[in-house]
């Protein structure tokens, strides 16, 4: 496979399995945010904690849905940047459930040892998972600066 071959595989879109699965991701994140919009609609008297946490699971459904549409508009190719911009979604909503859980155990003023490991566990789990995509992404990119270089110097020296 000469350098061009896969430069032109590089410049591809989206393949279909990839489109198919960022809208069902754009369809699950919309239809939790619907959903529990809905459950919010339709109950009243919630207390103001629960209204705080439906605001952000909605918000974290609708950040879903619309990096899906994102994904699936692009006509360019992505080099991996979809996963380094899911990989900063994770993080983000991390963070949000983080301080959330902070929030609840300061009021509380009892803190809950199954709680601290599972924020731990997710927060390891984000930043590992932003790490591998920006990693990801930084190898496709250097692997395309080199195609470009040797398939420039490879057509140079067909012209002389």
């Amino acid at each position: 496979m000469t350098p061009e071959d896969v430069l032109k595989r590089l410049d591809a879109p989206l393949s279909l399995r990839r489109r198919v699965g960022y809208v069902t991701l754009a369809c699950a994140g919309l239809a939790g945010s619907v959903l529990v919009g809905s459950l919010w609609a339709t109950e009243p008297g919630l207390p103001p904690r629960t209204k705080v946490a439906f605001a952000v699971l909605m918000a974290i459904g609708l950040c879903w849905a619309a990096f899906g549409a994102w994904a699936v508009t692009r006509r360019l190719p992505l080099f991996a940047r979809d996963r380094v911009v899911a990989g900063w979604i994770g993080l983000g909503a991390w963070v949000t459930m983080t301080v959330g859980a902070l929030v609840i155990t300061t009021l509380r003023h009892r803190a809950e040892p199954s709680m601290f490991v599972a924020v731990l566990a997710l927060g390891a789990l984000a930043a590992v998972n932003l790490r591998a995509a920006r990693r990801a992404r930084s190898a496709l990119m250097r692997r395309k600066e080199e195609l470009t270089s040797r398939a420039g110097a490879s057509g140079d020296h067909r012209g002389g």
